[in-house]
């Protein structure tokens, strides 16, 4: 079923739906770049450039997906599946305008529920710089349902100036305008009043999608270098190896990362495997 057959009102993947997703218990296990002594975060900079010789270490690393996960390598490259898409998503990532790697956090799906049927859109994988980690502190030893519902720790991810990236991975053909559509319909509100450096910001978001066509598996990296600014690559050819736009307002990135992390992500499942991250991470 092809997306464009849905108008806008109709098929809007960003907007939140009201299905509710338990906290699942870790069930599998991948790896993740972490810090040689976890147990003291605050000995670490947030600044890794300040604490060279205080590099991440590999530890074992419970990943949580919406209902489960499986790991498994191809090569060099270790990857984790989103079960409910079979999307694949490396554990580690390297990407365009980033100062170090990214591990994945999270991952989960976006559905489009039309009747009683759902339709999942695309899947989605939180990546973060592990230096956020050093952050964090204040939170350590909370359960992954006490970290989902708190917004001060998501906030503080987003404000700490280290790289964060959301994956999308689109599992149906989708157009470039109503991708677009959708996603400023759930930014847009989020912006109580826009200047005139969020609509130039807004306008060269949008131009990245018009007339585009986005094919089923097209990546979109949505990635934030600091709270006001944020990369954006489109690649249908696997990981992108350029930047399509540089988003420079801190209310347009502020805004969408609450559109995945905020009070009602549109994507209940990547938050809670975030949260469910986190959880065994700050033990």
């Amino acid at each position: 079923m092809a997306i464009a057959k849905y108008s806008t009102q109709t098929w809007n993947i960003f907007h939140p739906i009201t299905h509710h997703f338990p906290h699942k218990s870790p069930n599998h296990s991948v790896s993740l770049p972490f810090y040689k002594t976890p147990s003291d975060f605050s000995s670490l900079s947030t600044s890794p450039h300040l604490n060279n010789n205080l590099a991440p270490a590999h530890l074992s690393f419970k990943a949580f997906a919406s209902s489960s996960s499986s790991s498994f390598s191809v090569g060099s490259a270790e990857y984790t599946e989103e079960t409910a898409t079979k999307e694949k998503f490396q554990t580690s990532l390297s990407l365009p305008g980033c100062s170090t790697s990214l591990s994945l956090l999270g991952t989960g799906y976006r559905e489009k529920v039309f009747a009683i049927i759902g339709v999942k859109v695309y899947a989605a994988g939180l990546y973060v710089n592990p230096f956020i980690l050093s952050t964090l502190s204040t939170w350590k030893g909370q359960s992954a349902s006490e970290i989902q519902d708190n917004s001060a720790l998501f906030s503080s991810i987003f404000q700490a100036p280290l790289e964060k990236s959301l994956q999308i991975v689109l599992v149906r053909d989708v157009d470039g305008k109503t991708f677009w559509d959708a996603l400023d319909d759930a930014i847009s509100p989020r912006i109580k009043t826009a200047t005139p450096v969020d609509e130039s910001a807004l306008s060269t978001f949008r131009s990245i999608f018009q007339g585009r066509p986005l094919k089923k598996g097209s990546l979109i990296f949505l990635t934030w270098l600091d709270p006001s600014k944020m990369l954006v690559c489109v690649s249908s050819d696997g990981i992108p190896s350029s930047v399509d736009a540089t988003i420079e307002s801190a209310n347009v990135t502020s805004a969408l990362f609450d559109v995945f992390f905020g009070d009602t992500p549109v994507s209940p499942s990547l938050k809670t495997s975030a949260a469910n991250g986190l959880a065994t991470i700050l033990k």
